[in-house]
């Protein structure tokens, strides 16, 4: 398994094309969503992804505070059907949180959480701070990593 952190600009055609194609798999072919995957975000994120045998088996965007929300944020978050139950979405989660707290600063992480969900990211940390509410047919709830809560960020170290 390698494990790629790209910007935009870094990613060949290549990765672009089986990162998109790993996200309309699941997102809109398995989860069965009609929404506009390309979404002008990308281009201001960093990509965090694994990769197997030329296949994407994990992937997630990061995205600086002002592209979707207020804070950073945790985005587009998959794991490849032939990859699961392997532990790699915590190992995903872990380095994208890592990221963006230790390499660039952030104090606070906003994520849209489908809400079956929502324990696996309390286990990280994320709380929630929105009722469920539905998005593109599947149940969601907003959730937050940081900012007032009980973990220290004096260290720029999570308390888990």
């Amino acid at each position: 398994m390698q494990w790629h952190l790209k910007s935009f600009e870094q990613l060949s055609a290549d990765e672009l094309y089986r990162i998109l194609e790993q996200r309309v798999n699941v997102f809109m072919l398995e989860q069965n969503c009609l929404y506009p995957e390309i979404d002008g975000k990308d281009l201001r994120s960093f990509h965090l992804f694994a990769e197997e045998n030329g296949q994407i088996a994990a992937y997630c965007r990061l995205l600086p505070p002002g592209v979707a929300y207020d804070q950073a944020s945790i985005g587009r978050v998959l794991v490849g059907g032939d990859f699961r139950g392997r532990g790699l979405a915590q190992e995903l989660m872990t380095r994208a949180i890592a990221f963006l707290t230790e390499e660039r600063g952030e104090r606070e992480i906003k994520i849209q959480a489908q809400h079956y969900l929502e324990k696996f990211y309390g286990s990280l940390g994320f709380r929630p701070i929105s009722d469920v509410y539905p998005e593109d047919g599947i149940p969601h709830v907003d959730m937050l990593l940081g900012g007032t809560d009980a973990n220290d960020w004096s260290t720029g170290k999570l308390e888990r």
